[in-house]
C-alpha cells in the first residue's frame, strides 16, 4: 500500500446529508461529496490486509462484483484517479449506482470495521465515478470485430444492463427489451431520485446505444410481442425481470381503499419527477395524510422519505422483527453481514418506527381506511394477548418484499423449470434454464436481492452466454 501506517493517523470521515429540513424539499440527491484531498486520505486508510475480505472472490462476504478495492484505494492515495477510475470499471458496469445506493457489504467487512472504523469504500467508489465522469474518461467501448450473433435480453433492471453492455463489448448484436416507458427497471421505477437521480441512468443508456445495444422500449413480453419469437430469431435469450410479486398482508378490511402496495407507490413519484406521463386516475398521494408502512427494510424506508416529501402529517413504520441490538458482537459476526440497529436517512427525517408489531386488521369508514388495529408478538411472533393497540391512517404502504418474479405472460408459452419459490431454475454457474436457448439472472433467478448482485449476476450470465456463442469468452466475469 502507498501508506502502510494511514489507518493509524487519519481517522475515518464520511459524506455527510444536507439537513433534512433542507433536503425534505424536494426529490434531489442530498449527499455532500467529499473534496479530493479528504478522499485521498480515507483512501489512506486501507490496511495492508493479509486477506481483504472487503472483495472476497467468493461473493459469501464483502462485494459481489469483487470490487478490487486496496488496488482502487491505494490508485487514489497516490492520485492515479483516471487509473482507479479503469480499476473500478473492470469488476463494476455501474459503480455509480452502487456508490450511492448499495448498504456496502464490503465496509462490513473491512478489517478496520473490527474497531468500527471502516475504510469509506462506498464515498470512495463513487468518488472515483463521479469524477470519471466529469473528466471524460468514462467512453463507449466498441467491440474489434462483430460476431454476427444475436442475443435478446428481457429486463433492464442492473442484471439485464449489464448483460447486454458485456454482451455487445463481446461483438455481439443484443436488443434489450423493457415493459416500461424508459430503461433502467427498478432503478429508475423504484429507487426514489434523492437516493439517485435518473440521469445517471440515462447516461449510461446512451453510452450503450453507442456501444451498440438497441433498446425496445414499452414492450411487454407475453402481451406485445410472444417471446417465442424472440426465441426464434435469436442465438440466446436471456431473462432479468426481477422479482417484482409483493407479498400481500391478506387479513381483515384488505379490501379497503387507501391499501397499496409500495411498488405501486414510488413509481408514481419517480414517474411525476421524470415528468413521464400516466394516469392519475390511480393516484396515490400522502399530502396530507397520516401515513402508516408496513415492512422495515429498503423498501420501506423508500416509502418513509417520499411520503415526507410529499407533505405527509405522520408517517409511522411498522417491523414484525424485534427491536435488533445496537451493535453487533464483532468475535461472532465480522466480516459477514452483521444483524444491528440501523437507521436510514429517511427513517432520520420524522418516521416513528414501532417494533414486534403485526397488523391484526385494518379498520375503515365509507369503504377507505381510517386505522390499524395491531399487537405486539412474541419471539415466535405470535400476538401477545392483550397488547391490541390502534394507529390511525388514511394510507397504508405495503412493503413487505418480494416473494417470486411475475412469469405468468412472460413464460406461459415456454417451458421453464421453476424452484420451490416460482423463481426461474439455474445454478450460478452457467445462469442456463431448462430451456436451451433461455438463460436467467439477478432476481429472477435468486429471489428478492441487491442491486450489486444483480449486477454480478448479469456480468456472469453475459459471459455464460459469450462462451456459449463463440465456444470461449474473454469477458470478465
Amino acid at each position: 500500500m502507498g501508506k502502510v501506517t494511514g489507518f493509524l493517523e487519519v481517522d475515518r470521515q464520511d459524506r455527510k446529508y444536507r439537513p433534512a429540513s433542507d433536503r425534505i424539499r424536494n426529490f434531489k440527491e442530498f449527499f455532500v461529496p467529499l473534496p479530493d484531498q479528504v478522499i485521498r486520505d480515507q483512501a489512506s486508510r486501507c490496511m495492508e490486509c493479509g486477506i481483504p475480505f472487503c472483495h472476497d472472490m467468493k461473493g459469501l462476504k464483502g462485494c459481489p462484483v469483487n470490487n478490487q478495492i486496496p488496488d482502487w484505494n491505494d490508485l487514489v492515495y497516490r492520485g492515479e484517479w483516471e487509473q482507479a477510475n479503469r480499476d473500478l470499471h473492470s469488476t463494476n458496469n455501474f459503480p455509480e449506482f452502487t456508490g450511492r445506493i448499495c448498504p456496502a457489504p464490503c465496509e462490513a467487512s473491512c478489517t478496520l470495521n473490527i474497531t468500527d472504523s471502516p475504510v469509506t469504500i462506498k464515498s470512495i467508489e463513487c468518488a472515483i465515478v463521479d469524477k470519471a465522469w466529469k473528466n471524460n474518461w468514462i467512453k463507449p467501448q466498441l467491440p474489434e470485430i462483430k460476431t454476427g450473433k444475436n442475443v435478446a435480453v428481457i429486463g433492464s433492471g442492473p442484471a439485464g444492463l449489464a448483460a447486454s453492455q458485456q454482451l455487445a463489448r463481446a461483438g455481439h448484436k443484443v436488443t434489450l427489451y423493457e415493459k416500461n416507458k424508459k430503461a433502467g427497471g427498478l432503478l429508475r421505477y423504484g429507487i426514489p431520485d434523492f437516493k439517485m437521480e435518473k440521469f445517471h441512468i440515462d447516461r449510461r443508456i446512451d453510452q450503450m446505444k453507442q456501444e451498440g445495444v438497441i433498446f425496445e422500449t414499452d414492450c411487454k413480453i407475453g402481451k406485445d410481442i410472444n417471446i417465442q419469437n424472440i426465441i426464434n430469431k435469436n442465438d440466446a435469450v436471456i431473462l432479468a425481470c426481477g422479482s417484482e410479486m409483493p407479498r400481500d398482508l391478506e387479513i381483515p378490511g384488505r379490501n379497503l381503499k387507501g391499501i397499496h402496495f409500495a411498488m405501486d407507490f414510488l413509481p408514481q413519484q419517480n414517474r411525476r419527477v421524470g415528468k413521464e406521463s400516466f394516469s392519475e386516475v390511480n393516484s396515490i398521494s400522502a399530502e396530507g395524510k397520516h401515513v402508516v408502512v408496513i415492512g422495515g427494510g429498503d423498501t420501506g424506508s423508500d416509502c418513509i422519505g417520499t411520503s415526507i416529501r410529499q407533505g405527509a402529517l405522520s408517517v409511522t413504520q411498522l417491523e414484525i422483527m424485534p427491536v435488533p441490538p445496537l451493535k453487533e458482537n464483532k468475535l461472532l459476526t465480522w466480516p459477514n453481514w452483521p444483524l444491528k440497529m440501523r437507521t436510514s436517512s429517511s427513517q432520520e427525517e420524522g418516521a416513528k418506527r414501532e417494533f414486534s408489531v403485526t397488523t391484526m386488521s385494518f379498520l375503515g369508514d365509507r369503504g377507505a381506511v381510517k386505522a390499524l388495529e395491531c399487537a405486539k408478538v412474541d419471539e415466535n411472533f405470535n400476538p401477545v394477548q392483550g397488547s391490541n393497540f390502534h394507529i390511525s391512517a388514511d394510507i397504508v404502504l405495503l412493503a413487505m418484499g418480494f416473494i417470486s418474479p411475475v412469469t405468468d405472460e412472460i413464460l406461459k408459452n415456454v417451458n421453464v423449470k421453476l424452484d420451490e419459490k416460482n423463481n426461474v431454475l439455474a445454478s450460478d454457474i452457467d445462469y442456463r434454464t431448462s430451456h436451451k436457448k433461455l438463460w436467467v439472472a439477478g432476481d429472477m433467478r435468486r429471489g428478492q436481492s441487491l442491486v450489486v448482485w444483480a449486477i454480478r449476476e448479469g456480468r456472469e450470465v453475459a459471459k455464460s452466454v459469450d462462451e456459449f456463442l463463440m465456444g470461449k469468452s474473454k469477458l470478465a466475469s
